[in-house]
C-alpha cells in the first residue's frame, strides 16, 4: 500500500486494551482496531480513553488503524457561525 491510499480519519478512544491496541469510535459512530504508530511510541505519546486521535485506515480493511496524532483536547470542532444582521441606527 502507498503512502497516497492512506484513508485519514478522526475519532474518540473508548477503550485501552492491552498490546498497545485501543477502541476508537469514529466520527460516522463506526468502531475501528487502531495500534498505536511508531512514532509516537518513540516520543512516549500516552493515550487514555476520551482522547480524540487521528487515524490512518487502509482501503483494503476498514476494521483497522493507525494512531498517528493525539488531538488537542480543547480544539471542539465545531460549524462556522453564520454573521448576524446588524441593526442600522
Amino acid at each position: 500500500m502507498a503512502k497516497a491510499d492512506a484513508i485519514t480519519v478522526t475519532g474518540k478512544v473508548i477503550e485501552v486494551l492491552p498490546g498497545t491496541m485501543f477502541r476508537v469510535r469514529l466520527d460516522n459512530d463506526h468502531d475501528v482496531l487502531a495500534h498505536v504508530s511508531g512514532k509516537m511510541r518513540q516520543r512516549f505519546v500516552r493515550l487514555v480513553a476520551g482522547d480524540r486521535v487521528s487515524m490512518e485506515m487502509s482501503p483494503y480493511d476498514l476494521d483497522k488503524a493507525r494512531i498517528i496524532y493525539r488531538l488537542d483536547p480543547n480544539a471542539i470542532v465545531q460549524p462556522p457561525v453564520p454573521p448576524q444582521p446588524q441593526a442600522q441606527a
